[in-house]
């Protein structure tokens, strides 16, 4: 999987065909955009110039960034703009939760900043939205993407006591990448907190992505699988890395579109519920029909698991077992 995309302009690898995107232009795409700005949301799609957003937005399919446009940190593969918090909006639950009743979403993805400036880390207004979502949207399912609420206590314990139906925090690369890409983050801390997550409630599903093109190798994203899989980690998501500006870090190589699929493949193997894997695989692309199809793979993994169970449980027929192996009649 080392094979790289060598042609370059002024310094930098130019994007492969199967990268390009078309500008958004759709009539769904500006309707969306007029609701975010009416209710004075952020969107993380924007934000973070996600290559999706012309498809997601012409389905009103968003997610919604809270806690304002401000990240107290500054990942050096991320877009959103970095520096001092902005004070937290009261209104936000309730037009978040405006977003669902508005649009008929079946499920909707909650996302937001790091608040390192904030005592919780912004846990309590994860815990609103998701309550204002349930009143005025009941039957919208509800996604969290959430940071990693490092050196706050209790705050992880806030949200998934408001029970998301998803909870996904991503590790986003290879632990030896960590402090050039992710340099106020812990690798293993977003491990363990993926790991509690199961530990306080196991019937939400987690899930966890990362990038590729930043330098990682084959068997670094098969670790990081397989530790995923040691926090019992439902759902990987694997994506493309795109440099955003100049400023951020460059793309080290644009992985290939069947290596995606090798690594869908051997994710699937290591007993992952949902892979996606694919160059514009984005951690919320079609967040709601994930859902799905993770619901789907569980019922089929605890229907297999019962049945299993059943046929171990059976009293055993030491005379039938006798009739179908005869070395069984010897003394």
């Amino acid at each position: 999987m080392n094979e790289v995309n060598k042609i370059k302009t002024s310094g930098t690898l130019r994007k492969p065909s199967w990268i390009r995107v078309k500008a958004p232009v759709s009539k769904g795409y500006n309707e969306t955009r007029k609701l975010m700005r009416g209710l004075k949301l952020n969107t993380v799609c924007e934000e973070a110039a996600c290559p999706n957003i012309g498809e997601c937005w012409e389905k009103k399919h968003t997610t919604i960034m809270i806690l304002g446009d401000t990240c107290t940190r500054a990942c050096r593969f991320c877009n959103i703009k970095t520096g001092k918090g902005n004070p937290v909006d009261p209104d936000e639950p309730d037009n978040a939760a405006e977003v669902a009743r508005v649009t008929g979403l079946n499920h909707i993805v909650i996302t937001s900043v790091d608040r390192d400036d904030l005592e919780d880390g912004g846990a309590d207004q994860f815990v609103k939205v998701i309550k204002a979502i349930r009143r005025e949207a009941p039957d919208t399912t509800i996604e969290v993407l959430t940071p990693d609420f490092r050196n706050k206590r209790g705050a992880l314990e806030k949200v998934v006591a408001a029970k998301p139906d998803v909870f996904n925090h991503n590790l986003e690369t290879v632990p030896r990448l960590y402090t050039k890409i992710r340099p106020g983050a812990r690798y293993f801390h977003s491990l363990r907190l993926l790991d509690r997550v199961k530990e306080l409630d196991p019937s939400i599903f987690t899930k966890s992505g990362i990038m590729v093109g930043l330098g990682e190798t084959p068997i670094e994203v098969l670790q990081v699988m397989d530790d995923m899989r040691s926090a019992d980690v439902d759902f990987m998501t694997i994506g493309q890395y795109l440099q955003p500006t100049k400023k951020h870090v460059d793309v080290h190589e644009f992985i290939k579109p069947e290596h995606f699929v090798k690594y869908a493949k051997r994710a699937k193997s290591k007993g992952f519920l949902h892979v996606s894997s694919s160059p514009l695989t984005r951690s919320s692309h079609h967040a709601g029909d994930d859902f799905e199809q993770l619901k789907a793979a569980r019922a089929k993994k605890l229907a297999k698991q019962k049945g299993t169970l059943k046929r171990e449980d059976a009293p055993i027929d030491i005379a039938e077992m006798q009739k179908h192996n005869p070395l069984m009649n010897d003394e």
